[in-house]
């Protein structure tokens, strides 16, 4: 075989082998790996330009790439645990793969840097809310009274109610959130769910469970919290509507309360128009008799 042939070979073979870059979004954490002697660069901009091209370049290739977030402290802790050099190109590029499995990734699609970059820092907040909420429930532990875990207890009362909150829903485009308010912070999770014409529901499993681990928070600690859903239909207006946690169910809101929610500023207090071909409305009933094995020590 010639060597040309080897060369053929050997830039197929590239193109089999998928690639994960770590992503420093942040200016803050860019300077922070500026201390590092063996990280070149020296302008955030002109490191996400390199950044860019890199992957533009790879697309053309047929290479696939996912892109993670790096962050200098966990890399910091990473390498102090084990044993590695942090001022070293193989370090940072170890750190990268185990991103890969372990941390949040979004794959490039072609999408320009400004586009990739929020939905990186997105799925990361997303990840970060469903550890914190998943550490939540476990630290629950067990009832005293009857030795039920409490937080596995909320997690199936949670998953009865999104059920039926999604088969309440008329067919089309349905867009969850549920918040439950948190020291310091509120919880938040987003869930997008379509219904097809025969009653079936899509939906992102992870966004699922990372929905359903949030709102099992709010019915577990009995903080104040609340689902909406806003439901898109072809030919009609939108609809919104939305419960309010109470113990361990869901009570609807009123029109009106809906209207107030979605048409005041939250920091301001002061209202804002509504929107134009959205209907505010009491939310359909779910069909929730009471009966559920609910936790009620």
């Amino acid at each position: 075989m010639t060597h040309t042939d080897h060369q053929s070979l050997r830039r197929v073979l590239r193109r089999e082998i998928a690639g994960t870059i770590g992503l420093l979004t942040d200016e803050r954490d860019f300077h922070a790996m500026r201390r590092y002697d063996s990280f070149a660069f020296r302008d955030h901009i002109a490191y996400l330009q390199q950044i860019e091209a890199l992957l533009r370049t790879r697309a053309l290739q047929g290479t696939h790439t996912t892109v993670a977030l790096f962050d200098p402290e966990e890399y910091a802790d990473y390498c102090e645990a084990a044993g590695l050099d942090p001022d070293r190109p193989a370090s940072r590029s170890r750190f990268t793969a185990e991103l890969a499995s372990t941390g949040p990734t979004v794959p490039y699609e072609g999408q320009p840097l400004a586009d990739l970059v929020p939905t990186l820092v997105d799925e990361a907040v997303r990840r970060a809310t469903w550890e914190y909420a998943s550490t939540l429930l476990a630290r629950l532990g067990a009832c005293p009274t009857c030795g039920e875990d409490r937080g596995r207890a909320a997690f199936s009362r949670a998953s009865e109610l999104l059920v039926r909150v999604l088969g309440s829903a008329p067919p089309g485009d349905r867009h969850l959130v549920c918040s439950v308010a948190d020291s310091p912070e509120t919880l938040v999770a987003v869930l997008h769910a379509d219904r097809d014409g025969d009653g079936a529901t899509q939906l992102d499993e992870a966004e699922a469970l990372e929905f359903t681990t949030v709102l099992a928070v709010g019915l577990a600690t009995h903080n104040p919290g609340g689902l909406v859903m806003r439901t898109t239909t072809a030919g009609s207006p939108d609809r919104v509507y939305g419960w309010r946690l109470r113990g361990e169910d869901l009570h609807p809101l009123t029109a009106g309360e809906v209207f107030d929610a979605y048409c005041t500023d939250a920091d301001t207090g002061d209202l804002v128009s509504p929107e134009s071909h959205v209907d505010y409305c009491a939310p359909p009933d779910l069909d929730d008799p009471g009966t559920h094995r609910g936790h009620h020590h």
